[in-house]
């Protein structure tokens, strides 16, 4: 498929994202602070538009020996898109699931040239 541009690097807002179509095909374009990824807007689980979901940090719990909760604190290291059907996370820089190794999202290409960002299915 080929690659069109849809933005200047600077109308991406870091921790942002964009959701577009390109040849019929809906793409989601985030930026982090070390690059932009882009990734199909279907869910693996059941197809809901993934894409358009919150962005957070990834939650993780403490448990101790005997599984009692002792909080939960926001990892600054891995940054998540939620899907809104149903509450599934993928990590946005490599689109998978952090509790389930074979599912994932499918990538899109992306890439920065002159300044512009081009994606394509």
């Amino acid at each position: 498929m080929r690659m069109v541009s849809v933005g200047r690097v600077e109308d991406f807002e870091v921790r942002g994202k964009k959701v577009l179509s390109v040849d019929g095909v809906e793409i989601g374009v985030f930026r982090l602070d070390d690059g932009f990824y882009a990734w199909r807007n279907s869910c693996p689980h059941q197809g809901g538009p993934v894409c358009q979901g919150r962005i957070y940090n990834r939650v993780r719990e403490t448990l101790d020996p005997e599984m009692k909760s002792h909080g939960r604190h926001y990892d600054e290291g891995v940054v998540n898109i939620v899907c809104p059907w149903h509450g599934l996370e993928f990590d946005i820089r490599t689109g998978r699931h952090p509790g389930a190794a074979g599912m994932a999202l499918e990538r899109a290409r992306v890439e920065v040239r002159g300044g512009e960002v081009h994606v394509g299915a």
